[in-house]
C-alpha cells in the first residue's frame, strides 16, 4: 500500500545576511545625519502645464509693467495752422486742454497712459492745460522742455532755436534737452532760450506776451533783429536783417496788428535809423543808414 503523503515541515524563517543587516544600518545612520529639512518634504512641483501657465502669467505681468513704465505713445497727431495772417487756431485736446495756435504753428500731440505730450514743432502756442495729478503735460520745443499738471503758459519756438516760455496761470517747470531743471516758473516770469544758453528768468508782462491771440504784437524796448522776425512770421515777406551786429542795439516799442505786417515795416525807417533794401523778388535786407 503506498504511503499517504505528507505536508512538507514548515522551514524557519531565513535570517538576515550579515552583510545586508551592516548596509542597513549604514542608511539609517546615515538618514539620521543628514536629515532633510521640513519644507523639502512639502508637496510635488506642479505638473509642466501648470508651470507653463505660471511663467505666462509671470511674462505678462512684466510686460504690462514694462509698458507702463515706458509710456510708449499709443496715438500722435499733428496739427497745424496756416502761413496767412488769419491762421491762428484753437484746439481742444482730448484731455479737456485747449491749445491756441499762432500763426505758421505746429505741433505733434502724443497720448500716452501716464502722461500727456505735446511737442512745438515751429511757432508758438498758447497752453490752458486741464489738471490731471496723475498725468503730468509736458511739451518739448527742440533744447527745452515745460512739465506742468495744471496751468496756463505760452511756448514759443524761432530759428536758431530760441525758445521762450512765459506764465500766465499756476506753476511750470523748464528743463533743459537732458532733462535737468532750468527754472521753476510762476505767473508773470519768463524763461528764454538764446543762442544755446538759458538766460536768467525775468518778470515780463504776460498778457501782453501772449497778445498775438487777440491779432496784436506788444513790443517793449524790443531788439530790433527780434521785431524783424515777428514781422517775418506774420507777412512771409522775406525780411531779413543786415549782417551788422549794430542792429541789436536798435529797440522798438509799441502796439501793431498782425495782419498788417507790411506796414510795420514800412513804418520802421521813420522809428528808427535804418533803411529798408528791396530786392527784385520781393525780399528786404534792414540795415543801418549810412
Amino acid at each position: 500500500m503506498a504511503a499517504e503523503p505528507r505536508a512538507a515541515a514548515p522551514r524557519p524563517p531565513a535570517q538576515p545576511d550579515a552583510a545586508q543587516a551592516a548596509l542597513d544600518r549604514h542608511r539609517q545612520a546615515l538618514r539620521e545625519r543628514f536629515a532633510l529639512p521640513p519644507e523639502a518634504l512639502g508637496p510635488l512641483p506642479p505638473a509642466p502645464r501648470r508651470r507653463a501657465r505660471a511663467a505666462a502669467g509671470v511674462a505678462a505681468a512684466v510686460a504690462i509693467a514694462g509698458v507702463l513704465w515706458a509710456d510708449p505713445a499709443w496715438r500722435t497727431e499733428r496739427i497745424a495752422t496756416a502761413t496767412a495772417a488769419a491762421g491762428r487756431r484753437q484746439v481742444q485736446l482730448a484731455d479737456g486742454s485747449e491749445v491756441t495756435l499762432d500763426t505758421a504753428t505746429e505741433i505733434a500731440v502724443s497720448r500716452h497712459l501716464r502722461s500727456r505730450r505735446v511737442a512745438l514743432l515751429r511757432g508758438q502756442a498758447l497752453f490752458d492745460v486741464a489738471h490731471s495729478r496723475w498725468r503730468p503735460f509736458t511739451v518739448d520745443a527742440g533744447a527745452a522742455r515745460v512739465r506742468v499738471l495744471g496751468t496756463a503758459f505760452s511756448v514759443g519756438r524761432q530759428d536758431g532755436g530760441r525758445v521762450a516760455v512765459t506764465v500766465l496761470r499756476g506753476r511750470v517747470a523748464v528743463e533743459d534737452a537732458a532733462g535737468a531743471l532750468v527754472a521753476q516758473l510762476t505767473p508773470g516770469w519768463q524763461a528764454r532760450l538764446e543762442a544755446g544758453r538759458w538766460q536768467a528768468p525775468a518778470r515780463v508782462d504776460a498778457q501782453a506776451a501772449t497778445a498775438w491771440r487777440e491779432g496784436r504784437l506788444v513790443f517793449s524796448h524790443t531788439p530790433l533783429p527780434q521785431v524783424l522776425a515777428e514781422i517775418e512770421r506774420y507777412g512771409g515777406l522775406g525780411v531779413r536783417p543786415a549782417d551788422d551786429p549794430a542792429l541789436a542795439g536798435l529797440r522798438l516799442s509799441g502796439v501793431y496788428r498782425t495782419d498788417n505786417a507790411r506796414a510795420l515795416l514800412d513804418l520802421l525807417p521813420h522809428v528808427l535809423p535804418v533803411r529798408v533794401d528791396r530786392a527784385a523778388d520781393g525780399s528786404a535786407t534792414v540795415a543801418l543808414r549810412p
